[in-house]
């Protein structure tokens, strides 16, 4: 490679519902080292290829949030732990993001917890569930 040539940053996938206020500001906050790559953030609530892809291998984003890597899916508390490893450790969030969730165990005691704060927030707020594997009423939190 020549030195005029620079390789491209590999896109890192952060797929979440953009209408949990919850979740839209934890995906706002959250960054990644720039050596690993750019993070593109996807609204789980608008079609997508990506979306459409997930749904077919039958994650339901209603239940976590999902990082793609290349062709690795790390979903739910997994998800949150991949983060937390690749975050830029840069402002008081990142750092505390990466001290709660380094560990798969705590991410993984911790997570189930979040999303039920996330689901009532979301009914509360009278949002409706995305759904994506268009399960029979399963549309309300």
């Amino acid at each position: 490679m020549t030195p005029t040539m620079q390789s491209a940053q590999p896109v890192i996938q952060l797929i979440y519902d953009k209408d949990c206020p919850a979740c839209n500001a934890y995906c706002q906050l959250v960054r990644i080292r720039q050596s690993v790559g750019e993070l593109q953030l996807i609204n789980a609530r608008e079609d997508s290829k990506v979306m459409r892809e997930l749904t077919a291998q039958g994650l339901d984003i209603d239940q976590g949030m999902v990082l793609k890597m290349a062709d690795n899916c790390y979903y739910g508390s997994d998800a949150i732990y991949m983060l937390s490893l690749l975050s830029s450790r840069s402002g008081m969030f990142n750092r505390l993001n990466y001290h709660l969730f380094k560990s798969r165990r705590v991410a993984k005691w911790l997570y189930p917890l979040l999303r039920g704060c996330r689901n009532l927030l979301l009914k509360l707020l009278r949002k409706r569930k995305i759904n994506n594997l268009n399960i029979s009423g399963n549309d309300r939190f």
